[in-house]
């Protein structure tokens, strides 16, 4: 029983649970599969890591302060984060991944970061 290559379709030799023929074949086949699937997931992701390249400029000593008006003319977009984390006393924060940020008074902005 022969097996085909599921990327290029070549008949297989070797192993009875070989999937791809190649090294090439299974990369390819692989990329093609975790590849953004459309354009508003890839979309989305462009803006997370932008959002997320801001709040690392803007806080290289992992706690600090800025206004609104900074972050937005640097192109930071408030509605992508990746989490909320809400406070026992009732603040706010919003974090892209370990950057985060929780709107103070004043268009006021304080940054921090999570340790890991």
């Amino acid at each position: 029983m022969s097996k085909n290559c599921l990327e290029c379709g070549d008949k297989i030799i070797g192993r009875e649970d070989k999937k791809f023929c190649s090294d090439g074949c299974r990369n390819a086949y692989n990329n093609k599969m975790n590849k953004d699937q459309n354009n508003l997931m890839r979309n989305v992701n462009n803006k997370l890591r932008k959002n997320y390249r801001i709040l690392c400029d803007l806080n290289p000593d992992g706690k600090g302060k800025t206004t609104k008006t900074k972050l937005l003319s640097k192109g930071f977009d408030m509605e992508f984060f990746t989490s909320i984390l809400q406070t026992k006393t009732g603040n706010t924060y919003y974090f892209l991944y370990d950057q985060g940020y929780r709107l103070l008074e004043d268009e006021f902005i304080m940054l921090v970061k999570k340790e890991i």
